[in-house]
């Protein structure tokens, strides 16, 4: 069983959806992992959001002019997501069993995105199996970009991936590690509890 389903029982995406909604109303930036993306790769990619919730992200990047698919295990999530954005493609899959090809998707993502403690939320022992799969998704030359925190003050859970650890989930998936920040504004990371990573295949 994945932390995100002990965590929430898969039934909350429509309370999640209203959390981000209020912090938007707030005049909180809701749209930083979408630009952070847009930064590596041009308009008309093809992305890939893993663990794409109720589509904040996505959404945001099909207006940016992204060819976009977004995939979630948790069904009351794309619920939300469907709702909002129903002209997009939303998969129902779990990370560490996704094959693009056999949900009728080409595996040439220019990027996949990872965002929202996806990795730390896996189920315990499957960060590697999902960091492969995602890898697998990725033309060659394309990026696959992680956000997650590394602490406490970061994770809804106790901390489960260190960034060695990460790292070398993907280097075993082929990956090489091209840039690290501390914030999806791509301030340097120089420690601390947050991280966004970006690999290359």
């Amino acid at each position: 069983m994945s932390r995100w389903r002990e965590l929430t029982g898969e039934t909350s995406g429509r309370d999640y959806a209203a959390r981000f909604a209020a912090l938007a109303r707030s005049g909180k930036d809701m749209h930083g992992e979408a630009r952070f993306c847009a930064e590596l790769v041009p308009p008309g990619a093809r992305i890939l959001d893993a663990g794409c919730g109720t589509g904040r992200v996505m959404i945001r990047l099909a207006e940016l002019g992204y060819d976009c698919v977004g995939v979630d295990l948790d069904a009351s999530m794309l619920a939300v997501a469907r709702e909002q954005a129903p002209q997009l493609p939303w998969l129902q899959a779990d990370l560490t069993r996704f094959d693009a090809g056999a949900l009728g998707v080409a595996a040439d993502f220019d990027l996949v995105v990872a965002a929202g403690n996806v990795i730390p939320l896996l189920a315990a022992g499957t960060e590697a199996t999902a960091t492969a799969r995602l890898a697998a998704a990725l033309r060659p030359g394309g990026l696959l970009v992680a956000g997650f925190g590394l602490d406490e003050t970061h994770l809804p859970v106790p901390p489960t991936v260190t960034l060695p650890q990460y790292d070398a989930h993907c280097a075993a998936a082929g990956l090489t590690l091209v840039d690290r920040f501390a914030t999806w504004d791509a301030d340097p990371y120089t420690g601390g509890g947050y991280a966004v990573s970006v690999h290359r295949r």
